[in-house]
């Protein structure tokens, strides 16, 4: 790949003049589910490819990639669906506000910063040190009040937005649904437990049975093996803080995560969809359909 095709890879188009999420909603939110992916943004700041010591697909590589076009049928049967604009290796909004990493920055962080969580450790805190594959991003030190900045203009309007959709829907049905949209690498990583090996075709993630009903992640498991996947359940990925903050099934919330093999639908080295891109999203509308039928009466608070 030249130089040119590398720039090209990625959207130039500076993240302060594109909005920082939008919500692709259907005229009439008829069930009680909202969709979230907060990892496929593609909108890459310039100085921040400037400040990285690595080319733009390799940056790519950590996004989840075209997955809000995996799930754009959402919206279709009734359901809407939001979407980060952002790049997660920018901004991270699957994990706390502030999980930071002390090393990254030239001074030291307010007490309020969380420096020990096991994401910090990994390097994959709200501002990543590092990329999946293990590779530092920064070639210098980090100012915390310009990552304070990031995650002000980016993390609290994802948020909040996604804190409405579920208070909304609620409000309305007397329960939700959200579902958290991922993608996985096929095979595990450098940092990962199952380093060199194959993954399944999907895995579902309610952080052991504590972030939704039961019912949820079984209709989901079974809408995906009735397409053809091969499903793990809490494999790997059990739930991240999207998952863990707002699953509250005693409140009538229920938060369920999906992860999806990339190799499925894409090139993962050029980060490009793959031939069978359509056919992937076109099975996991039985996902959608799925959830969309589930009795709302048993999901609401007791």
């Amino acid at each position: 790949m030249t130089p040119i095709e590398a720039a090209s890879a990625i959207d130039p188009t500076p993240a302060e003049t594109t909005p920082s999420w939008s919500v692709l909603a259907p005229a009439d939110q008829t069930v009680p589910l909202v969709f979230a992916s907060p990892h496929s943004g593609d909108v890459y700041p310039p100085e921040f490819v400037a400040a990285s010591w690595l080319d733009p697909v390799a940056l790519r590589r950590s996004e989840d990639a075209f997955v809000d076009r995996l799930f754009a049928a959402a919206a279709e049967y009734g359901a809407p669906l939001l979407r980060a604009h952002f790049p997660r290796a920018y901004v991270d909004p699957n994990r706390e506000p502030f999980e930071l990493d002390p090393a990254m920055f030239d001074g030291p962080l307010p007490d309020y910063v969380n420096t020990t969580s096991p994401r910090v450790v990994a390097g994959l805190g709200t501002v990543a040190r590092v990329v999946a594959s293990g590779e530092n991003i920064y070639r210098g030190w980090l100012v915390f009040d310009e990552v304070r900045r990031r995650i002000d203009a980016h993390y609290f309007p994802y948020h909040a937005t996604l804190e409405k959709l579920i208070a909304d829907t609620v409000e309305r049905f007397g329960a939700c649904v959200l579902v958290d949209c991922h993608s996985m690498p096929s095979v595990g990583g450098p940092m990962d437990a199952d380093t060199g090996l194959q993954r399944v075709d999907a895995v579902l993630g309610d952080c052991h049975a504590t972030s939704c009903a039961s019912s949820v992640t079984d209709a989901a498991e079974q809408a995906l093996a009735d397409v053809g996947f091969v499903v793990g359940r809490n494999m790997l990925y059990a739930g991240g803080f999207t998952t863990r903050h707002y699953g509250r099934p005693a409140d009538g919330v229920h938060a369920l995560q999906i992860e999806i093999n990339r190799a499925l639908y894409m090139d993962e080295d050029l980060v490009e969809p793959g031939p069978n891109f359509g056919q992937v999203a076109a099975r996991l509308q039985a996902v959608v359909m799925a959830l969309a039928t589930l009795d709302i009466a048993r999901l609401r608070p007791a």
